[in-house]
């Protein structure tokens, strides 16, 4: 049944006369408004309009005259946007209005699907525009974000992934300053320590020296653990005579040491009565003082000299007299591609003058590491790294950032 034929059939059966009516309860709208008013009063029903009817088509139930002085609904303040109002329609009044029978209060309670459906719509429209308008600031998590900063607020949702990538950081970082002090390790500076006392007076045991590695060039032994990558040396730049390098020990290829170059290809070298000579000429040599030693040697009288060599370098050496194993040596005469080396400390080095399995020997060109530059730090016998205090009750502050001759 169409909405006209349920108005005109409502119309047939009014009552004769009217009554007054009650004051008609503030809604929404005219019609379809009754949604958002409380089904708590019961009043003569008026004509819906086509919109509620679209949701739901009631009983029909005897309606009362509509008055055309309809009174301003008053907005709920739940609702953010007001309903679309519609034109009162009038029904046509009959010449004697019957007496409107009341009708069961249940039968006046408008139907739920609008109510819901303009709950919701008011809800949405809220909170559209308050989301819009303002960001949150606390939350019952704590504080709250926006959603776009990429913050997850500390919630460990990405499985862990945060710290497997702060782990890697970690890790690429340590990687790459290995590799940095590899590549300066092998291209520029090695630090070393000194064991003994070979090279007094000039080194002391406790020193801690620097080396530069691009002085001589570099062969497979300027890498760590000498892989066999190359034969021969990289811009190869020979030593002079008076240098202090450092190299591998020819009997094993392992073991570093330290002398002083004395001799270099085509040179012959002779000990004879505790004097060098090179080329058969004696090296220059100068008392400068002399002191006992009574701890090695039992109180023997140590000599120090000045040593100059036929290219002018010059050095202090040091010496106990004549008459040790190594104050008198057959000629040593060095081939291409090797070097003649000797302790400073002469009665106390095993060096180039001992030919043996236990000695040194002539030492080949490849071998070579680097040459001593400067003594950065020193300590007497005796200083740890494990005991803190030794750190200041050992240290020999003259000796630090001396430049080596």
């Amino acid at each position: 049944m169409t909405e006209e034929n349920k108005t005109t059939e409502t119309d047939d059966h009014a009552a004769p006369e009217a009554t007054p009516t009650p004051d008609p309860v503030e809604t929404d709208t005219a019609h379809n408004d009754t949604a958002a008013v409380e089904p708590a009063e019961a009043e003569p029903a008026t004509h819906e309009p086509e919109a509620a009817a679209s949701h739901a088509e009631p009983e029909p139930e005897p309606a009362a005259e509509v008055t055309p002085d309809v009174e301003p609904v008053v907005v709920p303040e739940e609702a953010a946007e007001p309903v679309a109002t519609a034109e009162p329609e009038h029904v046509s009044e009959p010449d004697h209005a019957p007496e409107p029978e009341p009708a069961p209060a249940e039968a006046m309670t408008p139907p739920p699907e609008p109510i819901a459906a303009a709950a919701a719509l008011a809800a949405a429209s809220s909170g559209a525009e308050s989301e819009s308008s303002r960001r949150p600031v606390w939350s019952d998590e704590g504080d709250a974000h926006d959603g776009d900063d990429g913050d997850d607020g500390g919630d460990d949702s990405d499985g862990g992934k945060s710290d497997k990538n702060e782990w890697l950081e970690i890790i690429k970082t340590v990687a790459i300053a290995l590799f940095i002090a590899i590549l300066l390790r092998i291209f520029l500076f090695q630090p070393f320590t000194i064991p003994s006392a070979s090279m007094e007076p000039n080194l002391y045991e406790g020193d801690y020296i620097v080396v530069s590695k691009w002085s001589y060039g570099y062969s497979k032994h300027a890498i760590p653990y000498s892989p066999p990558l190359f034969e021969g040396r990289i811009m190869d730049n020979a030593p002079e005579r008076g240098d202090i390098a450092v190299f591998k020990l020819p009997s094993d290829n392992k073991t570093d040491y330290i002398k002083r170059v004395i001799g270099v290809p085509g040179d012959r070298v002779q000990m004879i009565n505790n004097v060098l000579h090179i080329n058969g000429e004696p090296v220059e040599n100068v008392v400068v003082t002399g002191e006992q030693v009574a701890d090695m040697f039992n109180g023997q009288t140590v000599t120090t000299l000045r040593e100059t060599l036929p290219n002018g370098r010059s050095y202090q050496i040091q010496d106990f007299g004549p008459n040790y194993s190594l104050d008198n040596t057959p000629v040593f005469e060095v081939p291409e591609g090797y070097y003649f080396m000797m302790g400073d400390n002469r009665d106390n080095s095993i060096d180039s003058r001992e030919q043996s399995a236990m000695g040194v020997g002539l030492v080949p060109a490849e071998n070579l590491i680097g040459k001593a530059e400067m003594i950065l730090f020193s300590w007497h016998e005796g200083a740890s790294l494990f005991n803190p205090i030794s750190w200041f009750s050992k240290v020999r502050l003259d000796r630090f950032f001396t430049v080596l001759k």
